[in-house]
Formats: structure tokens, sequence, C-alpha cells
């Protein structure tokens, strides 16, 4: 092999993440590292691995984007029929993943998966572009289709049917929210010996934060 794989590595030296640096609550802290991560310019900041799995506990990964938080969660959208929402339906847990890698640092989500309301659907699906709009309409994601044709010849219908007039929002199409059970908070130390701080949350609502190994 010209270029061994086992050689890529890159140590992680620029900073630190101590217990007694971090936010009581994680949400604060997450508010902390998304504010220096918008900062520093990263590019697709709010790009994220979404991990579902099917009743049985297949699991797939993919990337999608990040459209609002708060302390309820962490909310997408997508395509209900889609794969993610077949798997989400059948089984209502998620994990989520951002890495800025200019930063240095991970943040891992797990949690319980809910759709939001159809009014923060309508809401989010009347601020997108016109295309993207019409393209919630056209394609039927995650089902085979033999040519792209097929999604260039539905644009066009959808953009004939709708006009320059008002797209409503298909009832296919809309958000989730992935309410944590458990952020950990992740920043590169050389030598492999990172920093992992852990918050999981009690039944009474409260959040315990401990260190883990690296």
């Amino acid at each position: 092999m010209n270029h061994p794989i086992a050689d890529i590595r890159r140590d992680y030296k620029l900073t630190s993440l101590n217990e007694g640096d971090v936010a009581a609550d994680p949400f604060q802290q997450f508010t902390i590292w998304w504010d220096e991560a918008i900062k520093s310019e990263i590019d697709e900041v709010n790009a994220m691995t979404l991990a579902t799995s099917t009743k049985d506990g297949f699991p797939s990964a993919r990337i999608v984007l990040l459209k609002g938080y708060d302390e309820r969660g962490f909310v997408f959208f997508t395509n209900y029929e889609s794969d993610k929402g077949k798997e989400l339906a059948a089984n209502p847990h998620a994990a989520l993943v951002f890495f800025w890698k200019e930063l240095e640092r991970q943040v891992r989500i797990e949690g319980l998966v809910e759709r939001v309301s159809a009014e923060e659907s309508d809401a989010y699906y009347q601020s997108r572009p016109a295309g993207s709009r019409i393209g919630a309409w056209a394609s039927p994601q995650s089902e085979v289709i033999s040519d792209r044709q097929i999604i260039e010849k539905n644009v066009l219908a959808y953009g004939e049917k709708f006009g320059t007039g008002f797209i409503p929002r298909p009832a296919h199409w809309g958000g989730y929210i992935v309410k944590p059970i458990a952020i950990e908070f992740w920043q590169g130390r050389s030598s492999r010996l990172h920093d992992r701080i852990l918050y999981t949350v009690s039944d009474n609502g409260n959040w315990k934060k401990e260190r883990l190994a690296p």
C-alpha cells in the first residue's frame, strides 16, 4: 500500500475539558460549544450524524442538519416515509453525533424521538426556498427509482401544479425532536487521552455529570 491507512493520525492539542469548567446543565454546555463553533466559521456546523435502527436492532446512519434546539431537545426535518422515518416509527430511539474537527470536539446525544407539532413543521417548511418545498413533494425518499428523470419530471409536475402560489407542506414530511437521556462532550487530547464528560438524566429530570475514561 502506497498510503497505509493505519499511518493516518493527528495529535489533538488545542484545549482541555474539566468537570469544573462545564455547565451543570448539558443544554447550557451545548450552547457554549455551539457559539464557539459558530464563531470558528465551521463549514456545515449544523451537520450531524443521525443513527437509527429497526425494531430488530439493525442500525443505519446518515448525515442530517440540525434545525433547532432548546431544553426539550434537538430538531431535524425529513420525509416520514423515508428509511429513517420508518425506522423511527418502529423504534423511536436515536443517536446524534456532531464532529467539529476544527475545534477537536465531538458531541454525542442519545435519546427518545417524537414528531414535532404540525404547526412547527409548517413554520419551518414555509421558511424553506421554493425549490426545497417542491423537492419534498417530488422525491419519494429512499424508494428505488429507475433513473433521475423520475425526480425531474416530478419537479416539473409539482412546479406546474403550485406555480408561484402557496406550496403546502406534504403530510409525509415534517420534523422530529430527539429528547436526550444522555449527552457526552468529547474534547480531543494528546496521545488519544481525550477528555469525555457525560451527562445523564435521572427520573426526576435532573442531570448527573461524570467523567469517562478516554
